[in-house]
């Protein structure tokens, strides 16, 4: 991942946008395609990096990587790995991952009722 210089100006602006609109600040931790994705996925419990890789199968192992590193930087996922070979290494929310369970059930639901609409438009329209 391409680091941004901190003095860039749209980092300032960024962080500027940031500190003053709350819906800034929650894009910046949970902002592209697969940070939601991660954090859902975590939401059961705890898993082994190979456990997200496979209930994740479209994801490369460079997103899954980058972003996990990102998510823990922003303290919504915790890291452990144990000291073994091979290695064993566990990632699961953290409390302020686990505050966004029911911001991420909603997406979740949102998602299933606006494809249900659809669905039945499409079938009025076939019919």
């Amino acid at each position: 991942m391409t680091k941004i210089k901190e003095s860039s100006t749209r980092n300032e602006n960024k962080q500027l946008t940031a500190a003053w609109c709350p819906v800034s600040y929650v894009m910046n931790k949970l902002g592209g395609y697969w940070k939601p994705i991660i954090l859902f996925q975590l939401m059961d419990g705890a898993k082994r990096y190979n456990e997200l890789r496979k209930a994740i199968p479209t994801i490369t192992e460079k997103m899954l990587i980058q972003h996990l590193k990102q998510l823990q930087e922003d303290r919504l996922v915790i890291r452990k790995a144990e000291d073994v070979v091979p290695p064993h290494v566990t990632y699961w929310l953290s409390p302020a991952g686990n505050e966004l369970t029911p911001v991420l059930n909603a997406m979740a639901n949102w998602a299933i009722n606006d494809r249900k609409k659809i669905e039945d438009q499409l079938e009025v329209v076939i019919e």
